[in-house]
């Protein structure tokens, strides 16, 4: 890895070389694409106060997107065309941003369902030294969004599993609109498997890892209705990637110290300092205790809902049974974890750590019922010590999914 060294230096370009590169991955896109470059090419003339440059990144296109392509680069000073033989846009990408020479570089999408307004607000901290990546996000209060129930609920579960499962702390790993500099990328990117939809994500987690400064921008989307993405291949794949790349964590196949040595700032110094959460990589303060008073908390619901469930089994049969006590159970639990586990007292949040337990109920609920629908249609008349048993494996993984979520919804100071 090339050393780095001390803060981030603003970007110190000569007057002819391009400062950013704007990368446009595409596939089969000979319609669209004249009109998305040369609005973007217009733009970044208009409002860009610094040198730029437009790559075409074609993905084996078997349509005239090259052809296409090459006229623009002809037509318009600052296009170049980058073509590939292989699909996937994290492979466009990758390969762009590599063979560029531009220190800041950035991508987005064909459709420009972000408004351009967001681009210099993007760059400009990347540009200065102050941060090295940045996001365009649509997940955050002032984002302005026009899109689908079904991709709106989708990005937000998605965006929800990553930071249960990889504690991810970027708010929206999927949006079309990024920007790196060129330094980072040159560390990041050949530790970035993924050639496909999932290259976003498994390159941001990798930079919260290594400790780098993320940027977020509200920005406006409106989406594409014309998008060709496979909603269901495209998650199944996101979902092998969180798995890959989890156990890639766990078992330290990557080399996170090296990065932090490299990319990472320094850590603050002082009494504030030493008040603030956890740097990536270390154990978050407490956490051994929370886990050990979750577990017992736990165990005692667990037994709870047990009892609750043998005792109304028979009256009401197996699944409001199951329904019952699982309610009952999470009520008490989310309030015995709040004063238990974390510390906190008194009625300032409760109203949201409850309804974040009613959350962990829902999911808890799913997983139990869905465990004995299974078990009812292997078997019509289980035993109840097999039963049993399924519950508990159910309860189990419910668990672990409700202490992630209520540690994210408690994660302030003790009143």
């Amino acid at each position: 890895m090339t050393a780095l060294g001390g803060p981030r230096a603003a970007i110190q370009a000569r007057p002819t070389a391009a400062v950013l590169d704007v990368v446009i991955p595409v596939y089969n896109e000979e319609v669209d694409l004249g009109p998305c470059v040369r609005r973007l090419h217009a733009h970044l003339s208009a409002h860009f106060p610094y040198p730029f440059q437009i790559t075409i990144a074609d993905n084996a296109s078997v349509d005239d997107t090259l052809k296409v392509a090459d006229g623009l680069a002809g037509e318009l000073p600052g296009v170049e065309v980058l073509h590939l033989d292989a699909k996937g846009r994290g492979r466009a990408l990758s390969a762009a941003w590599s063979a560029s020479s531009a220190p800041v570089l950035a991508y987005m999408d064909v459709d420009l369902s972000t408004d351009l307004a967001a681009l210099l607000p993007l760059v400009a901290p990347l540009i200065s030294g102050h941060s090295d990546l940045a996001i365009g996000t649509r997940l955050a209060r002032t984002s302005r969004v026009v899109r689908g129930a079904k991709r709106e609920v989708i990005s937000r579960a998605y965006n929800l599993l990553l930071r249960g499962a990889l504690a991810a702390r970027f708010s929206d790993a999927q949006c079309g609109f990024k920007a790196i500099r060129a330094d980072v990328a040159a560390e990041l990117l050949p530790l970035v498997r993924d050639t496909g939809w999932f290259f976003d994500t498994e390159l941001l987690v990798l930079a919260q890892r290594a400790g780098l400064r993320i940027h977020e921008v509200p920005v406006d989307w409106v989406d594409d209705p014309d998008s060709r993405v496979d909603i269901v291949a495209t998650a199944l794949a996101d979902l092998r990637g969180v798995g890959r790349l989890g156990r890639a964590l766990l078992t330290g196949a990557l080399p996170l110290a090296d990065l932090r040595a490299q990319l990472g700032r320094a850590p603050l110094t002082g009494p504030r300092a030493r008040r603030g959460p956890a740097l990536p990589g270390q154990v978050p303060v407490g956490l051994p205790r929370q886990l050990v008073r979750f577990a017992a908390v736990g165990v005692a619901s667990t037994l709870a809902y047990l009892l609750l469930f043998v005792a109304t089994r028979g009256l009401l049969g197996a699944q409001p049974a199951n329904l019952l006590a699982l309610l009952v159970t999470a009520v008490a639990n989310t309030a015995a974890n709040r004063r238990l586990t974390f510390g906190i007292s008194g009625r300032r949040h409760a109203a949201r750590h409850h309804a974040q337990g009613l959350l962990a109920f829902a999911l808890g609920l799913a997983l139990t019922s869905g465990a004995l629908a299974a078990l009812h249609t292997v078997s019509a008349v289980p035993a109840r010590p097999v039963e049993l048993a399924v519950l508990v494996a159910a309860n189990l993984a419910a668990t672990v999914l409700r202490f992630v979520l209520l540690r994210l919804g408690m994660h302030h100071r003790r009143t």
